[in-house]
């Protein structure tokens, strides 16, 4: 038994369709288990078929949980028409938000007698509401990620270039067991902080300056996600000043986060403090996002957020300021939505660090 073949189907009902293909990677390995890069699910009623090709065969058969395998070779749509693994099916339902048209238009052509439905945010809810099993493996990856933070400290020091730190994060993520990068790591200093995703460059650190990083490793599937903002050397009032209405933004984000509250009515309870320090107009960007299989997904938190938080989402909490050409400040943790409110898994304080 796979409980989430169930709440597939439960889905599809909702969508008025009584079968769906699943193509999106990440969901593929949520629904039954599969980790390789090209693979289809097919759910009917009563039945589950994974199709996927040659390099995938012994793979496919260890991992996939629930469904029957099938290795037809590239042909992966053509084996499921040619052997009517969609049964009776009448309408097959689809994501509308992660299937490129040529699909969508592939699959109509190939199932004539079938209509082909997208549907927006087919698994959204569904891969939202984290497991306890899924939690841990957030926070295994989050601590995991803190502690290359940690063993960065000492690196950070006037004369290093940014370049050099990034490839250090990369190295000792690896060498903790990490088995990718969340994303590019962004180390930016002095006033390359007041660009939120800034690539790393030659620049090296000077003294009094502040520095963002943020950076995640992949563990066990699970994306980690954590931003520090550290001063090498002491930064001066102003500096501390923004650093504290940031600290104190994320602290009321996190505060707002309950079962059933909006994305954007947390996004407006961080916003609100930096608008009270005059920083409202230095922060651009919503406060976080869902994170899990994916290091983006749903629920956002932002002012264009209207969706519910449910219970054992993971989201992060990111606030910033970001003053052109003199430095930016931002604070990021990961954490899940519990019946009281939110849960950290960022095991790190949020306290300045002055190196």
């Amino acid at each position: 038994m796979n409980p989430r073949l169930d709440a597939i189907r439960q889905r599809a009902r909702e969508a008025g369709a009584d079968a769906v293909v699943i193509l999106h990677p990440p969901h593929l390995r949520w629904a039954v288990g599969f980790t390789g890069s090209n693979g289809a699910l097919f759910v009917t009623a009563d039945a589950a078929h994974f199709v996927t090709d040659g390099r995938y065969d012994t793979q496919a058969r260890a991992e996939v949980e629930g469904a029957e395998v099938h290795v037809p070779g590239y042909a992966l749509f053509e084996h499921v028409v040619e052997h009517r693994l969609v049964g009776e099916a009448q309408r097959l339902a689809l994501d509308a938000d992660r299937t490129p048209i040529g699909t969508f238009e592939r699959l109509k052509a190939l199932f004539p007698a079938v209509e082909v439905v997208p549907v927006a945010a087919l698994l959204d809810q569904q891969t939202g509401a984290k497991t306890e099993e899924e939690i841990e493996r957030l926070r295994a990856a989050q601590a995991l990620t803190a502690a290359v933070f940690n063993d960065l400290l000492p690196l950070l020091q006037p004369g290093v270039r940014e370049q050099d730190v990034a490839a250090e994060i990369v190295y000792q993520h690896l060498r903790k067991g990490a088995e990718r990068m969340s994303f590019e790591p962004i180390v930016a200093s002095g006033p390359r902080g007041a660009l939120p995703h800034a690539h790393p460059s030659s620049r090296t650190f000077r003294p009094g300056e502040l520095v963002v990083l943020d950076f995640g490793g992949v563990l066990d599937g699970y994306a980690a996600d954590l931003t520090r903002t550290v001063a090498i050397g002491e930064p001066g009032e102003e500096a501390r000043r923004v650093y504290e209405a940031v600290r104190t933004a994320q602290a009321a984000g996190k505060a707002a986060i309950a079962p059933g509250v909006s994305g954007r009515d947390v996004d407006t309870a961080a916003r609100a403090v930096l608008e009270g320090a005059g920083l409202g107009s230095y922060f651009g960007h919503g406060l976080g996002h869902g994170i899990g299989l994916e290091t983006h997904e749903w629920p956002r938190l932002s002012q264009r957020a209207d969706d519910l938080l449910p219970l054992g989402a993971a989201v992060t909490v990111e606030p910033g300021a970001y003053l052109s050409e003199r430095f930016g400040v931002r604070i990021e943790d990961v954490v899940v939505v519990r019946e009281a409110g939110c849960e950290t898994l960022t095991p790190l304080p949020t306290d300045l660090i002055v190196l």
